[in-house]
């Protein structure tokens, strides 16, 4: 008797909730299909980041990011892979209004998209949207300490933390959306000792960006990682450098067109 081929079962939002001080949650950021299938082998979940909209898309900021730019680079995603538990970003000016707009985009994202759970960013400022998702079948990831789509009120994109006196309102910002039920949440940008403090003091796990090795998980972007990115902030480290790489690549290929080196009678049908 032929047995049957064993189905690859997703990731869902209880079982990275469970891993809260367990074997570190690995994640990392993806756009579109084929490197998201790449990404599903090795990550237990990958975030449809807003970081898109700089990535792939040139903008200064996320801040002009729209909901359907989020809605289809999800769906690639989601198509790509088998594995991973997808959240995706909830951009700007999608939910910070009232609970009940960010319950109709949220709705709205993981309708289209398929994915298993949304993020949004804000600290207390944001739990009563938070709670109110989560008990209306909206599993939220929360996300702070540097949170881009604020970054014009921020000043830029500081890191977060170093004056000793404002630990409280992060620490303040980590229990309120514990409290409102996100399952994890993202901290970014924050100096070490503080964030290791607050992954000791909160019961959900927290995601690591720019933050301590002592987070129950790690995050980057991944065209970072692999060294697209002309720039890259201190806490990236470089995994690949793909930039030279596809640059030579186009290099050769631009002379051999020229040259009429290619194609070769390889590359063409008799």
């Amino acid at each position: 008797m032929s047995s049957q081929p064993q189905q690859i079962r997703r990731n869902t939002v209880p079982m990275i909730a469970k891993r809260k001080g367990g074997e570190p949650i690995v994640s990392l950021t993806s756009y579109h299909a084929h490197t998201a299938a790449i990404v599903d082998r090795y990550a237990d979940f990958i975030l449809v980041g807003d970081s898109l909209g700089m990535v792939m898309h040139g903008m200064e900021s996320t801040v002009g990011v729209p909901l359907d730019l989020m809605i289809m680079h999800g769906k690639a995603v989601v198509r790509g892979t088998k594995k991973a538990l997808i959240v995706v970003d909830m951009p700007f000016g999608t939910y910070e209004e009232s609970p009940n707009m960010a319950f109709r985009n949220a709705a709205k994202v993981m309708k289209e998209t398929g994915c298993g759970a949304i993020k949004l960013e804000g600290g207390k400022r944001m739990a009563e949207t938070i709670r109110f998702l989560v008990e209306r079948g909206i599993p939220v990831m929360a996300h702070i300490g540097l949170t881009p789509q604020s970054s014009h009120v921020m000043g830029g994109f500081k890191t977060q933390g170093r004056d000793e006196d404002s630990w409280h309102l992060h620490e303040e910002d980590a229990r309120a959306v514990t409290n409102a039920g996100a399952f994890a949440v993202v901290l970014e940008g924050m100096v070490e000792p503080l964030a290791a403090r607050i992954t000791r003091q909160i019961d959900i796990p927290t995601i690591g960006i720019g933050a301590s090795a002592e987070c129950d998980g790690q995050i980057l972007v991944l065209e970072d990682m692999l060294g697209l990115n002309p720039w890259t902030p201190k806490f990236v480290k470089v995994y690949g450098q793909l930039g030279p790489m596809i640059e030579d690549s186009v290099r050769r290929y631009a002379e051999e067109v020229k040259t009429r080196a290619f194609p070769t009678e390889d590359q063409v049908y008799r």
